[in-house]
Order: structure tokens, then sequence, then C-alpha cells
């Protein structure tokens, strides 16, 4: 593969394709290896892009819960060259590089936004879902959320009372979906 060496163009975000279930392990033998073999000046990072959604539970209960975005592929920003790809490559649960042949193709910028290699976090609630108020005086009722905080740890709740729609603020943890 010593053609890397004419052709490189700095660091760049490529993908690793692994075995399913091994993003895990492939993620922290990297990072194992680069520390071991003092890589940091050509593998900047590694991640394993994920969706983080709190989610509430029958009881109330808030669970925080990691999803993959893209299941049997891991994301590397390194300079490829002969050592990088061979450290890389044999990194066992590694099944090779994302490209033509055994070619690794950079991902260009507008590909690394819209493959989300950066943690996202999704919105347990959204707005125009129907909720119950399980917390404070109006326990039972039920309404549609029409608001959510920045910070998103309040809602405004449409709530019909006494034949009335009324807007009612409420902590998150005070709503559950239907």
């Amino acid at each position: 593969m010593s053609d890397f060496n004419e052709l490189n163009v700095g660091p760049r975000w490529y993908i690793i394709h692994t075995y399913t279930g091994y993003e895990n392990k492939v993620k922290a033998t990297i990072e194992r290896v680069v520390s071991n073999r003092n890589l940091s000046d050509l593998i900047f990072d590694v991640k394993i892009p994920v969706i983080t959604s709190t989610v509430v539970d029958a009881k109330g209960k808030e669970k925080i819960v990691e999803e993959k975005l893209h299941p049997s592929y891991v994301f590397i920003k390194m300079v490829m060259n002969d050592q990088t790809w061979h450290a890389v490559r044999n990194i066992s649960g590694v099944t090779g590089f994302v490209g033509p042949g055994s070619r690794p193709v950079p991902l260009t910028d507008k590909e690394v936004q819209d493959l989300q290699v950066e943690e996202q976090i999704k919105h347990a609630f959204e707005i125009g879902d129907e909720v119950e108020i399980v917390d404070g005086f109006l326990t039972g009722h039920k309404g549609t959320i029409s608001e959510i905080s920045d910070d998103e740890t309040e809602v405004t709740v449409i709530v019909s009372t006494i034949g009335r729609e009324m807007p009612v603020s409420l902590d998150i943890k005070a709503i559950k979906k239907i």
C-alpha cells in the first residue's frame, strides 16, 4: 500500500468496517495502539456516532439510551500512510476501510456532517406528542406538547379541562408519552 504516502492529504475522516458488535472493541483497541505506538500525531480521533435519548419508563423513571447511528462502522480521523493503514487494518474485528477495493476514501466535510460523526442528542419528546401528566396537581390529565424549552427541562402541555384548553408549564419529568 505504499501509494498512500504519495496521496496523503493530511488528517481526514475515514470509515472502518467492523464485525457486527465489535465497534466498541475496535475503538478501544485503536486507542490502545495509538498510545502504545506513539501515533497520536497521526491518528487524532476515533468515534462511534450515537444518538443519546432519554426515555421515561411506565414508572416515570428516566433512562439514558445510546443507539448507534451506523452499526458495524467506526469513524477515524487520521493521516493515511502505510504505518497508520497497517496499524488499523490489522486490528482484530476490522474487516477493512470503506472504499473501492482496499483503497480507503476520505470523507468530505459535507459527508462528515451528514453522517453525524459528532454525537447527536435526540429529544425524548417532540412538539405534538400526546402525553399524560404523572406528577403535580394535574396528575392523570392528558394533553399535547406545544413547546419544549431549549435546555429540554420544561415543556408546555395543552390540557383540556372543564371544556377549555389551557397551556400548562411542566417539568419534563412530570410527563410520559401515551
